[in-house]
């Protein structure tokens, strides 16, 4: 048994269409492989000697014979490809209703409603990228200090204000006024984001000061459980938010990947309780995935895997490392959407070097799979959904 399992969540990272990925527009979707194939060959050599190339084969990541980690990947039961879906499922809590989206904006009842609660007229309404509509509508919104509402492919009711003309703290108001009053029953979207940034006419910059508020989880997650049980749970990155806050004893909200590993690296280093530390890499998908940037994409996991070297130099012989991810974001394909992916999973301890055969996990049935690893490490009630790989770990 471990008496610290860190998860780490590469959002968006997957690992090749799913068998039903047809169905969401994602055929030949495999945000690794094209990353990979678009840059020339990925230099990975931790993810590499952990086994990622005898996942699927990837350009310039080798499919070593003696890998030091276990390997295999995940299919998603859940009915979706959002972050908010992937990481409750991850932590044992499918679900099986796909969140409302609004790929022609909003309906007028809930522009209404919010315009009725917040005071405010709004701009936008409409599904668009980020970084285009404040392009678009910033000086409007600076010259008229109406917010700029918009969605996406995703189940999110996202909220644009520049810092110097809605601060901060009322533009967090104005998006739990969208949570808790506007966006419900059947318009309950998986996320209600914000979205500041600052600048000029012609160089708007979207700031670190994004803040995601999502529904709460349908069911207890392996976070609740752990927390009610008395072990620490500490929350890295936007995990607070994803997991609406609960089940978390800790958090350290982060600002870029590298913060995240920084944070990660650091906390290895320190004699921490037993329990679960559990980070989300955003940068993949917010920065690189959905704006298209194969090569920003590759550059961001090599400096992830050099990363990831100083943490595993950090842990101890009761560690276990869990990287994985929470859906796919492919790059190279028509849109900006998530793509329907396996996900990786690999699953690292130092004592997985002397075991006499490489581990292969498989092609795991569902991302639950993870949540019931880590109850089955720390001796909680098994979940409703997953099947442990423990005992493969410690063969």
């Amino acid at each position: 048994m471990f008496r610290r399992i860190f998860v780490i969540v590469l959002d968006s990272v997957g690992i090749g269409a799913m068998p039903d990925a047809h169905e969401y527009g994602d055929a030949g979707a495999n945000t690794l492989v094209h990353i990979a194939e678009t840059k020339g060959g990925l230099t990975l050599p931790v993810l590499a000697s952990m086994g990622l190339g005898l996942i699927e084969p990837i350009a310039g990541v080798p499919a070593v014979s003696r890998p030091i980690a276990a390997f295999g990947k995940m299919a998603e039961l859940s009915k979706g490809k959002d972050t908010t879906s992937g990481h409750w499922e991850l932590a044992g809590c499918p679900l099986f209703t796909s969140f409302p989206v609004y790929p022609n904006g909003f309906p007028a009842e809930i522009i209404e409603s919010f315009k009725l609660h917040s005071g405010l007229d709004v701009l936008g309404n409409k599904a668009a990228s980020g970084t285009e509509i404040i392009a678009e509508l910033g000086e409007e919104h600076m010259r008229s200090g109406r917010p700029i509402v918009y969605t996406s492919a995703d189940s999110v009711f996202q909220i644009a204000a520049h810092e110097e003309i809605i601060p901060l703290t009322r533009l967090y108001e104005l998006c739990k006024i969208a949570r808790d009053k506007v966006c419900l029953g059947d318009h309950a979207v998986g996320r209600i984001i914000a979205r500041p940034f600052i600048g000029k006419p012609g160089n708007f910059v979207r700031t670190a000061n994004r803040h995601d508020y999502s529904l709460e989880p349908p069911a207890p997650t392996v976070l609740d459980l752990l927390k009610e049980s008395g072990f620490a749970v500490t929350g890295i990155g936007k995990i607070a938010d994803i997991y609406a806050h609960r089940g978390l004893t800790e958090s350290y909200p982060t600002k870029s990947n590298s913060h995240a590993m920084e944070v990660l690296t650091d906390l290895a280093g320190k004699s921490l309780p037993s329990g679960l530390i559990m980070a989300n890499l955003v940068d993949f998908d917010s920065i690189y995935g959905h704006r298209n940037d194969a090569a920003g994409y590759g550059q961001a996991l090599e400096e992830f895997d050099t990363a990831l070297a100083g943490f595993v130099s950090r842990m101890t012989e009761e560690d276990l490392l869990i990287i994985t991810a929470d859906h796919g974001c492919d790059p190279t394909v028509a849109g900006t959407d998530h793509t329907r992916e396996y996900v990786p999973l690999l699953a690292y301890h130092k004592r997985l070097a002397t075991t006499p055969q490489p581990v292969n996990l498989g092609i795991r049935s569902t991302f639950a799979d993870v949540g019931a690893t880590v109850a089955a490490n720390f001796s909680l009630a098994p979940l409703a959904y997953g099947h442990s790989f423990l005992k493969d770990l410690l063969r």
